[in-house]
């Protein structure tokens, strides 16, 4: 009896004090990110866009989307919205990307694919949108409704894609580059 009551209490501890742990590391982590002229020399565009990842959830609605992006520049937007996009589609095709909670970012990724004159890129996502039915919702439970409904095949264009992979990265950090007072951020 008495181990079970050990347990149950250890249990309880832990669900109390593991999550709050957790957000203390997170808050630290996140009120010490310097992205300045080092960090885009160095040209890891997760690095340059971390203060996004720890503060922009693709998980919520769009309003709560849109409310998490305002702190930031439209630059760091596209760029946010790309890296989700190639992550996704990489990991499981453009089918998982629309499916997924990534789905939310197309528009925003389509608009930093012509920003930064990645125009191969650019044509195999509006490719995608057109097969999604040309303006794919941002909620997820609508986007993949309509997915289901639609059913799409993708293999071509994730395949097209696949095959520019390098040169994207490439033109994502020149763009970088060549706007980098965009994305300067110190929250230390």
């Amino acid at each position: 009896m008495i181990y079970i009551i050990l347990a149950i209490i250890v249990f309880v501890m832990l669900l109390v004090f593991v999550p709050v742990v957790f957000l203390i590391i997170k808050s630290k982590a996140k009120n010490n990110i310097i992205v300045d002229e080092q960090a885009i020399n160095r040209g890891d565009v997760q690095e340059i866009i971390a203060p996004l990842w720890h503060s922009v959830s693709i998980y919520d609605d769009v309003e709560k989307y849109e409310e998490a992006l305002k702190p930031y520049t439209t630059q760091q937007r596209y760029i946010f919205a790309i890296e989700w996009y190639l992550a996704e589609v990489g990991n499981g095709g453009h089918g998982q990307f629309y499916t997924n909670s990534t789905g939310i970012v197309w528009e925003d990724s389509l608009n930093g694919l012509k920003e930064i004159g990645a125009d191969k890129h650019f044509e195999i996502l509006k490719e995608s949108v057109d097969r999604m039915g040309g303006s794919p919702s941002k909620d997820r439970e609508e986007r993949e409704a309509e997915f289901d409904k639609i059913s799409p095949d993708f293999e071509d264009l994730d395949m097209r894609l696949f095959e520019t992979d390098g040169e994207l990265v490439e033109k994502m950090l020149k763009y970088i580059r060549a706007n980098k007072d965009s994305f300067y951020f110190n929250n230390s």
